[in-house]
């Protein structure tokens, strides 16, 4: 066993948390097996397992520093292959409320990648590590554990070719990254443990995504426009270049409450007219489409407290969306299964993972994001929630702060900071911060000169932000 803490891990799931839980697993294991019922190896275009996989995704600046620091060079790999690479602040025309936000470099990275070109980039440097085994076109049946259940020793699983006969995968560590539609709490509940409590803030998200040849360049070399949706213009969209070798683009159109962008291209091009930008509809209009309308339906954002529980069996884990599935239009979730990631490395580093440690250690990471999206979520009227008098007061304050950031660069490169998730949102609430969102506005004020090196981590007048680390 050499080094190694265990002979075996098996991974549930090969999407993107259940890759960089094998990452992270092959330096402590001899063995690590992923598990996915889809043929997955070579894959660029969407797949059944990944019914989000057609929409548009974000990976948010923290998440695309933990995926350069595990798969070093990934970020140049991309760009040589014609992924347009820019700045979450500077090269995306974010608008909020109808309005743009005002925008100068950051320094903090963003891809502009479909989720199935990036996840195969992923899976690629993944698959190519030599202890790491990835098992397709296999069903998950259930965990195997010790008499007493007070131990998980393995997986059964059954291969989907014909005449296939389940088959116990004996591990030493299981982890369960099979995302939203997770049976990890099914499975506690028959082993004589508790279901973990659920948190779900309902919200009746659906996106509705068509991909386009382009006759005309509404981008001028951003990455993305992006109309977010507010209560203020509930509809919004995310509209993104995807190539810079040709005109290829994807547009997203999102809604709430059942307020759905159609499939048919006449109902989904009027969608996009109504939107508060009209540069995207008028982009659209006399573009080449390359597919039909398709539409994904998000319910509701769901947590599962898995840290409350005081019993769990020794040598299981849970990760990324089996544990918290956030509304996607945040973009937040492959940034926190990377996170997840990173605990486990950490718990990996004392040894074998203890599945409470780990749970208590990921909820630091999500309480933040899941403030903000399910906060954000309840600023909608529709939304049904408790809206608690610290959920008022903070999106208030967002929207003060962003209506502030229309004028103020450097807010908007704050802004960015905490919704990259590489600054917690605390930092705006400084004092510096408090003066410039509720300063008097000048109405010839000239924009403030950015410093737009990236990575510098200053703004034009020299004022200190949190650095992208």
């Amino acid at each position: 066993m050499g080094n190694h803490i265990g002979d075996r891990a098996v991974v549930l799931g090969g999407s993107i948390a259940g890759l960089l839980a094998a990452r992270v697993l092959s330096d402590a294991y001899a063995e690590v097996t992923v598990i996915d019922r889809d043929i997955v190896t070579g894959v660029k275009v969407p797949r059944k397992g990944v019914p989000h996989g057609p929409h548009a995704h974000g990976l948010l600046a923290r998440g695309h520093q933990i995926l350069d620091e595990l798969f070093p060079g990934l970020t140049p790999e991309l760009v040589a292959d014609g992924i347009p690479l820019g700045d979450l602040s500077g090269d995306i025309r974010w608008y909020f409320n109808g309005r743009k936000l005002a925008s100068e470099h950051s320094g903090l990275g963003c891809l502009s990648a479909t989720r199935p070109v990036l996840e195969h980039y992923v899976r690629s440097r993944t698959q190519a590590v030599p202890n790491i085994t990835l098992i397709e076109q296999t069903d998950i049946i259930g965990l195997v554990t010790t008499p007493d259940q007070s131990r998980v020793i393995g997986a059964k699983v059954q291969s989907q070719a014909k005449g296939s006969q389940p088959e116990v995968l004996e591990a030493d560590l299981v982890v369960d990254a099979t995302g939203r539609g997770s049976r990890a709490s099914a499975w506690l509940e028959s082993l004589g443990y508790q279901r973990p409590p659920e948190e779900k803030v309902k919200i009746g998200l659906a996106y509705t995504t068509r991909h386009y040849e382009l006759n005309s360049d509404p981008f001028n070399g951003d990455l993305a426009i992006n109309p977010v949706a507010t209560p203020q213009h509930p509809r919004g969209a995310f509209y993104s270049r995807l190539t810079n070798n040709d005109n290829h683009a994807e547009l997203s159109l999102t809604g709430l409450l059942g307020d759905h962008a159609p499939t048919d291209p006449e109902g989904f091009e009027a969608f996009a007219k109504s939107l508060p930008v009209p540069e995207i509809y008028e982009s659209i209009r006399d573009a080449k489409p390359l597919t039909e309308p398709v539409t994904f339906r998000f319910p509701a954002s769901t947590r599962r407290r898995y840290e409350n529980l005081t019993r769990f069996p020794e040598r299981l884990i849970v990760t990324g969306d089996a544990v918290c599935s956030f509304n996607p239009v945040y973009g937040q979730g492959m940034t926190i299964a990377a996170l997840d990631a990173m605990a486990l490395r950490d718990q990996l580093q004392r040894g074998v993972p203890q599945p409470l440690a780990f749970f208590r250690q990921i909820a630091k990471h999500i309480d933040a994001p899941w403030a903000v999206a399910a906060g954000g979520d309840l600023s909608f009227e529709g939304v049904e929630g408790k809206r608690t008098l610290r959920v008022r007061l903070e999106n208030a304050y967002t929207s003060k702060f962003l209506a502030a950031a229309e004028h103020d660069p450097r807010l908007t490169t704050l802004f960015m900071q905490v919704a990259g998730l590489v600054a917690p949102p605390t930092v705006m609430m400084r004092p510096s911060t408090l003066v410039r969102v509720f300063r008097p506005r000048r109405k010839a004020a000239a924009p403030a000169v950015a410093d737009t090196t990236p990575g510098t981590g200053r703004s034009g007048d020299g004022e200190e932000f949190p650095k992208a680390a």
